[in-house]
């Protein structure tokens, strides 16, 4: 399996799966899917291949079928798709998936073709094998994640939801990587929760008229300030119990009390490992988009504003309330993109897998639960019932930062993290 996944990663990041959404540049998946298949007919399977949109917008579905039929079933699954890259900003082309530095380097390097060909690679050995899990497992290589999922993991749940029947738990991105505390403990957190999403339109109209003239009920005006408070409003800390046991977790392998500790605290004392704990710590609510005017001499009638919201589990109604009032009441709302909050049980035997596989292969790792502040198609699977984590295992060099890759210039893969990631992963489901 190790020669074999990083010559999947190479080849699945050389398939331009580029995202831009609603947008004639997104090329789709679906030649990323038919490769995706081809190499799991190679090993003996039969893969579905679905359709979800126009003839680009494909997605890959295996269901294996286990020994045990009375045990509920697991969906593993990964993201196909990609955000855009700029050529120019890369020291290599980023669609090259090339070697260098003991790095696999390329767009989706960790977000998320890594996970993706660990997932064929294990396939690909099982099906050589003859090997079958315990319990039935569904495995599903999507669209359209980066852009919400609409025509990926939210079609096949409105649309196939039969292929998800006695499913109970899911596995996916973003978790399983490690972070290294010293020479005798790496942390591994595993993500047992992300923050709600509400990606919003504001829109405010008022009287048009001569720029040069009095306005009192100027749109522009009533507009800027109405974001100004939504993207200025200090939102209170709440601790959900995911974030509270990563806390707790992190003061007990850093050996500092960080049980009040506040945003600027954090980032002193853990470094670049508050990202991880900084958004997850409140909601969120910045301004992204102003539009209005066409003309400096024109007080325009209509201004809009886009808000990219984030809401912690168990507090969507304080998000909604808070942002109404700060919003005024002049302006209408309009939603763009919608996805509830997760929050998976912390104390499980699926949870006591995952940290067993990771230990099996360091002696080292500690798994830790920990929240997200984005969102993955965990949304779309937890709105059937399912339990969801993100495991998608890497052992990261002890100065790479994990989470500057995700989405950046640069990204790259370690090769001696992927082997290790497809051990891990292989262990972890032949023992559920």
């Amino acid at each position: 399996m190790a020669s074999d996944v990083v010559t999947l990663t190479q080849e699945l990041i050389q398939i331009d799966t580029s995202n831009f959404g609603e947008s004639s540049e997104t090329v789709g998946e679906a030649a990323a899917a038919d490769y995706v298949a081809e190499r799991m007919r190679e090993a003996g399977w039969d893969p579905e291949i679905i359709v979800t949109s126009g003839d680009s917008r494909r997605c890959v579905v295996l269901r294996i079928s286990g020994t045990d039929p009375s045990a509920g079933a697991l969906l593993v699954h990964g993201h196909l798709d990609v955000v855009p890259s700029i050529a120019s900003e890369w020291s290599v082309p980023p669609l090259g998936g090339i070697i260098e530095d003991g790095f696999i380097w390329g767009r989706g390097a960790v977000d998320m073709k890594d996970m993706d060909a660990m997932m064929l690679a294990v396939l690909r050995d099982w099906g050589r094998s003859g090997f079958r899990p315990r319990r039935d497992m569904v495995f599903a290589f999507l669209p359209d994640e980066e852009a919400g999922s609409t025509h990926g993991s939210q079609w096949l749940v409105a649309n196939r939801p039969e292929l998800f029947a006695g499913v109970t738990q899911a596995i996916g991105e973003v978790g399983g990587f490690s972070v290294t505390v010293n020479d005798d403990l790496r942390l591994y957190p595993i993500q047992t929760a992300e923050k709600g999403l509400k990606w919003m339109r504001l829109r405010i109209a008022a009287r048009a008229g001569h720029g040069s003239m009095i306005h009192h009920d100027n749109a522009v005006t009533e507009m800027a300030a109405a974001v100004t408070r939504i993207g200025q409003h200090q939102w209170p800390i709440r601790k959900t119990p995911t974030v509270q046991r990563f806390l707790d977790e992190l003061s007990a392998a850093f050996e500092i009390d960080l049980s009040n500790a506040n945003e600027q605290e954090l980032y002193s004392r853990l470094g670049t490992l508050a990202y991880v704990v900084g958004a997850t710590l409140q909601n969120t609510s910045n301004p992204t988009v102003l539009d209005a005017g066409y003309k400096a001499n024109v007080i325009p009638r209509e201004a809009t504003g886009q808000i990219d919201g984030r809401y912690l589990p168990g507090f969507e109604q304080e998000f909604d309330a808070t942002i109404r009032e700060l919003a005024g009441e002049l302006v209408e709302f309009e939603m763009i993109n919608t996805g509830i909050a997760v929050e998976a049980p912390l104390d499980t035997g699926l949870f006591d897998l995952m940290a067993q596989a990771l230990r099996a292969e360091d002696s080292t790792a500690r798994a830790v639960p920990y929240m997200i502040s984005g969102g993955t198609d965990a949304k779309s699977f937890a709105g059937l019932n399912i339990e969801c984590y993100g495991f998608s295992p890497l052992k990261m060099p002890a100065d790479l930062d994990y989470w500057r890759l995700f989405h950046g210039v640069d990204e790259r893969v370690p090769i001696e993290g992927l082997e290790f990631g497809v051990k891990v992963l292989d262990r972890f489901l032949r023992g559920c």
